[in-house]
């Protein structure tokens, strides 16, 4: 079948696939993003055509054309969600449909075909069951996906591509920071803008995050771990950090997270945890927060707690702020209850342990 919203995939199982005892080798302490199953997914796509050829097999370079699309005008997009080894031996994904949702959104601002959200959910099903033994077991371990599509025609002029490819990989991980959870130094950068009004900050798209890369140096040449980045217009309100959206918390309980407004990422972390802070009776509110006010609100004492969050590392307290004129500490520079009480909740749902896991969990036995 072809051409529709629901396909077939062809399953090609890889004939050398990496030994039992090497695969435990390198599931022992994988990092992240350094290991990779053995298998993975892909899906064409042409201009008449529609999305065909949906394949499940051996992972390999990708043959490329040097006049392909994608290495001379960026069209390319990609998402990042993982799956959990479940108590009762089944595999859960963390609301997947979110993740294909986003996927199409940004597909369309990128000028590309959104791929139908059956395909997508299907690719991460035929990944995760010819490579279930890839899934870590661990706490902090779990099967990273990470799905991308491309330009991928022979051509040379600015315009939309009329083919392009649909690829799923897997990666075992272990925790995104090294040290494990704890509070990370975050560095606000006096010289780079992430995002500007109409230009690309809602979409997953690789030039967001290659534009994020000098800031990020600038970051550990300060000894910190991440950049926070101030909107393009002001350069004086909190847009997000580098790969995550950010939350303060203050001393009332509630949580305050800058609004999306096209120069943001919509991350489905971040919705998931506007949820769950709500349904624990906390006040959630969407409003600009300028950096001189979270200056102020951190030397007072009113802001208690500050937390980054993402697919990769969950809910990361932040501990130090730098920035030019110096730096600041958040409360006494130790997750906080509600950071701490925020993510466990998270954690617990991914992993299919919570007493209510609702829609936003997929099961895979």
């Amino acid at each position: 079948m072809s051409g529709g919203d629901k396909l077939d995939f062809e399953i090609r199982p890889n004939p050398q696939p990496v030994a039992p005892a090497e695969r435990d080798a390198l599931m022992a302490n994988p990092g992240f993003g350094r290991v990779f199953t053995d298998h993975m997914v892909t899906v064409r796509y042409a201009e008449g055509k529609g999305w065909y050829d949906a394949r499940v097999e051996a992972r390999a370079p990708i043959p490329m054309d040097p006049a392909s699309a994608v290495l001379h005008y960026a069209q390319e997009i990609f998402e990042g969600l993982k799956a959990y080894h479940a108590a009762d031996g089944s595999v859960t994904m963390f609301r997947p449909d979110a993740n294909a949702a986003r996927f199409a959104d940004s597909a369309r601002r990128m000028a590309m075909p959104p791929l139908p959200q059956q395909v997508f959910l299907d690719s991460l099903r035929h990944l995760i069951e010819i490579d279930r033994a890839w899934l870590p077991t661990t706490e902090e371990g779990s099967l990273y996906l990470r799905p991308f599509m491309f330009a991928n025609e022979v051509f040379l002029g600015v315009r939309p591509s009329n083919e392009y490819l649909y690829v799923l990989i897997g990666s075992p991980v272990g925790s995104y920071f090294p040290r494990g959870v704890q509070p990370v130094n975050v560095w606000v950068s006096p010289t780079y803008t992430r995002a500007a009004p109409g230009g690309t900050g809602e979409a997953k798209c690789g030039g967001n995050y290659a534009a994020s890369l000098a800031a990020q140096a600038e970051a550990m040449e300060h000894g910190c771990e991440q950049v926070v980045f101030l909107d393009a217009v002001q350069r004086r309100y909190v847009d997000e950090l580098g790969g995550m959206n950010v939350f303060y918390v203050y001393d009332d309980g509630s949580l305050v997270t800058p609004p999306l407004g096209g120069t943001i990422l919509p991350g489905i972390t971040r919705e998931s945890v506007m949820t769950l802070a709500r349904q624990a009776g906390r006040t959630v509110v969407e409003r600009p927060v300028a950096f001189d006010e979270w200056q102020a609100d951190a030397a007072s004492g009113r802001l208690r707690e500050v937390f980054a969050c993402g697919t990769a590392a969950v809910i990361t307290p932040i501990g130090v702020v730098r920035h030019p004129d110096g730096e600041f500490r958040i409360a006494d520079g130790s997750p906080g209850e509600v950071t701490t009480g925020l993510r466990q909740s998270l954690v617990d749902l991914q992993r299919g342990r919570a007493e209510d896991v609702n829609d936003w969990i997929h099961h895979i036995r």
